[in-house]
């Protein structure tokens, strides 16, 4: 029997089998199920270490949500997702009890589905066409919380991990171990490419490592995800700087034949007011790099970071939530968000938000600093804020800020960490001679192959997007190594 003929039988029993589940439970009484929530660590507990938030659904939890799906003949849910999860296949998957297919399935098109299952925003993307969103305006199934489920269980029973491949086919260099790198890794590692990550820093993970804490990711979590790919043969290099350590042609002279940069967005911004350099100011990049990577919160690491009593973190996106809540674990008896606008504009995750203030995070919304003051030692010691009104809407969609004329107050603080956005990494880019640049120092690429307009130099994540999200770095990272196997294979032909 042919594999063709073989895969259509495997595919007509599978579709029996779903009908037949689908129609195990009426329409009407999936819809009537309240959607199940993630149990969680007790605030006052978890804000006291680094344990994680959310404990993970059960089985019998897992499967009384998975029995929610409709399995729509139209899945808008795979519409929301950026690496192209057969969403309702899984879930069905797991209402059966079958959670090595729904890991298979997941893992198809999936690198990282523990990460993603934890960090990925489902709620604006694959929940928010769910069609209890789109058409009945309830709770979307939780797709996130079921990924992570199987993802953990494949976790708890080593499954789902490959022998030990052999590749063989051209080397591709891929620069950058975050979420964009080990996706376009995973993917060519499968189309039989030797593949090498090389990676600056002391460990793999990028922003999973060093910019997300423990309490949303574990690196637990991430250091599985990063075997699984040793084991489908990728090659992990660390403590290479690209474009220092060694430059692209000297990786071409070692037989290199394509490369993906995936080297993130780790400049960090700041305001420019006056006073920001004095001592205890510091981004939120260093802050949770030195926490999350370099164990500035254990005393047995000599690892320097000021543990604030009184923190102010200036911004309202997820990497703020993270900053001020790692302050509060760390014994700041007061810990602040500062944020100019009001916080239903704020970017954040709204999960965070609400986590954050369950743990007596301290909320000073439409307020902005604008000058800070130090002791006679030069240790920050006030910041003064000014109050903002929100006028017209900017080209964010959000109602601007604006300054209320003599609204001035000074916050006593004896820390501050600013999250108010990232730039590319530079050092790559200007190492690679004529590569094209936009005006925000992004590397521009073909939106369709992710080529840039080097030939065999493919880009994505942060590097080409700025500051976005993991699963958005992560759809790059397949596109991209669909351009670089179309690249390669036209050049064999």
């Amino acid at each position: 029997m042919s594999d063709l003929m073989s895969n259509n039988i495997k595919q007509d029993r599978e579709e029996e089998w779903r009908i037949d589940l689908r129609k195990s439970i009426k329409a009407k009484d999936r819809t009537a199920l309240e959607r199940i929530r993630m149990p969680e660590v007790e605030p006052n507990i978890r804000v006291k270490s680094h344990i994680e938030v959310n404990m993970g659904l059960s089985p019998e939890q897992a499967i009384a949500e998975a029995g929610r799906c409709l399995d729509c003949v139209n899945p808008t849910c795979m519409e929301g997702c950026p690496v192209g999860v057969n969403i309702p296949k899984f879930i069905k998957y797991i209402e059966a009890g079958l959670l090595a297919e729904a890991a298979n399935t997941l893992n198809q098109t999936n690198m990282l589905p523990a990460v993603c299952g934890r960090v990925c925003p489902q709620e604006i993307q694959c929940e928010a066409n769910c069609f209890y969103t789109l058409k009945l305006h309830k709770p979307a199934v939780g797709i996130g919380n079921l990924e992570r489920y199987v993802a953990d269980w494949c976790l708890n029973n080593q499954e789902n991990i490959a022998e030990n491949k052999i590749v063989t086919g051209p080397k591709v260099a891929v620069i950058g171990g975050g979420p964009a790198g080990l996706t376009a890794a995973g993917d060519l590692a499968r189309l039989n490419y030797q593949v090498t990550i090389f990676e600056a820093l002391h460990d793999f993970g990028g922003v999973l490592k060093y910019g997300i804490p423990e309490f949303r990711l574990p690196n637990n979590i991430v250091n599985f995800e990063i075997e699984k790919l040793k084991k489908e043969g990728v090659k992990f290099v660390k403590n290479f700087v690209v474009g220092k350590t060694a430059t692209l042609e000297d990786l071409r002279e070692e037989g290199f034949q394509a490369f993906f940069i995936g080297s993130g967005a780790g400049l960090p911004r700041f305001m420019n007011i006056p006073g920001e350099n004095y001592n205890g100011i510091l981004s939120s990049n260093e802050y949770l790099t030195r926490v999350n990577l370099m164990n500035a919160s254990n005393p047995e690491f000599d690892t320097p970071v000021d543990m604030g009593k009184n923190v102010a973190v200036i911004g309202g996106g997820n990497t703020a939530m993270d900053s001020v809540r790692t302050a509060k674990r760390l014994g700041a008896e007061r810990a602040i968000i500062i944020y100019r606008r009001s916080i239903d504009e704020m970017p954040a995750r709204k999960e965070e938000i609400h986590h954050a203030i369950e743990e007596g995070i301290e909320f000073i919304t439409l307020t902005n600093p604008i000058e800070y003051f130090a002791d006679s030692h030069g240790n920050v010691n006030k910041v003064r804020v000014q109050k903002m009104e929100l006028g017209e809407p900017d080209s964010s969609g959000r109602r601007k800020p604006v300054p209320i004329n003599g609204s001035e107050y000074d916050i006593a603080i004896d820390q501050v960490i600013v999250s108010v956005g990232v730039s590319p990494n530079p050092i790559v880019p200007k190492s690679i001679q004529n590569l094209a640049i936009s005006k925000w120092q992004t590397i521009e690429v073909n939106p369709e192959t992710m080529q840039s307009n080097i030939e065999g130099v493919f880009a994505g994540g942060d590097i080409v997007r700025g500051g976005a999200t993991v699963i958005l770095a992560m759809g790059d990272g397949r596109k991209a190594a669909a351009g670089i196997h179309q690249y390669l294979q036209d050049r064999a032909n």
